[in-house]
């Protein structure tokens, strides 16, 4: 079974109180829901627990596909990753990779499962992405 994640983050300051948001669709039918979020985060900590806990929420042998409006999540995930651990988790500077301790949980998610990467455009009217926006503005307003 195809199953699509619809995640996206949310932050009210960058860093700030922030909240995440994630659609699961099922056979074309949305089947849940999850948000949560933190009082003192960053966006990109957001867009990436977004897509944790929607990989998490969803059976490991489903094939996956994640639907996010953040560019550094799916290029991350899908490019940047494999030089960061070649690197020892250092940029192309040298710098330290910012969220590492996600990277590192998100690698070990999608290292048993199959998922595709696909990147939309953050409020241009894709419902899916609409609703994972509006969940993670939730997340902001019902955990900080």
């Amino acid at each position: 079974m195809i199953v699509d994640l619809y995640t996206d983050g949310a932050c009210k300051g960058n860093p700030g109180p922030g909240g995440w948001g994630v659609v699961i669709i099922k056979n074309g039918k949305p089947v849940d829901e999850i948000y949560g979020g933190e009082s003192n985060t960053t966006n990109n900590r957001m867009e990436l627990l977004a897509v944790i806990h929607g990989l998490n929420k969803i059976e490991e042998a489903d094939t996956v596909r994640v639907n996010t409006d953040s560019m550094y999540v799916k290029n991350g995930i899908t490019s940047w990753i494999k030089k960061w651990v070649e690197n020892g988790w250092k940029t192309a500077a040298k710098k330290d990779v910012a969220n590492k301790d996600l990277w590192v949980k998100l690698q070990s998610i999608v290292e048993s499962r199959e998922v595709t990467w696909n990147w939309v455009r953050g409020h241009s009217g894709d419902v899916g992405n609409e609703r994972a926006d509006f969940l993670a503005n939730k997340g902001v307003s019902d955990y900080c």
